[in-house]
């Protein structure tokens, strides 16, 4: 419970998901500055680590995917500012919209999260929400930095 939580930050009664997005922020700032290979490795060992975690914390709290569980934001965090450089700037936009595209679960967030059960359902949706806000901060960061 205590890694599924995030360290108890998904008890609390305002936002819990918006804070564990936030606990993913000094992880994903430690990756950026790993080699790609062990980001990479690390990444992909959080993702599947999350997902038995997560099973479990559901079946304890007796829900599909509590709220109080906010090891998928913490997972989703880190992808959407995977391979990026650090700095305040894409640290902020990169938690924007990945806390955009998981609150709304547009496309393909959504069906992800309807159409997988347990903790591959719990974890991988926000792991979409990350991929889309990766691409989405590098679209915007290669049209700022354009001539």
């Amino acid at each position: 419970m205590i890694l599924a939580t995030g360290g108890y930050i998904g008890r609390s009664p305002k936002a819990p998901g918006t804070l564990g997005s936030l606990v993913g922020l000094p992880l994903a700032y430690g990756l950026a500055q790993a080699g790609w290979l062990w980001a990479a490795s690390l990444t992909i060992f959080l993702i599947l680590a999350s997902v038995p975690i997560t099973a479990r914390a559901a079946r304890i709290l007796e829900a599909d995917d509590p709220g109080a569980i906010v090891l998928d934001e913490i997972a989703g965090m880190v992808v959407a500012l995977y391979g990026i450089a650090f700095s305040a700037g894409t640290a902020i936009a990169g938690f924007v919209l990945f806390r955009i595209f998981d609150i709304s679960k547009l496309p393909p967030v959504g069906t992800v999260e309807k159409r997988l059960r347990g903790g591959w359902g719990i974890v991988m949706d926000d792991v979409v929400a990350g991929v889309m806000a990766n691409v989405i901060l590098r679209l915007g960061m290669y049209l700022l930095n354009r001539p």
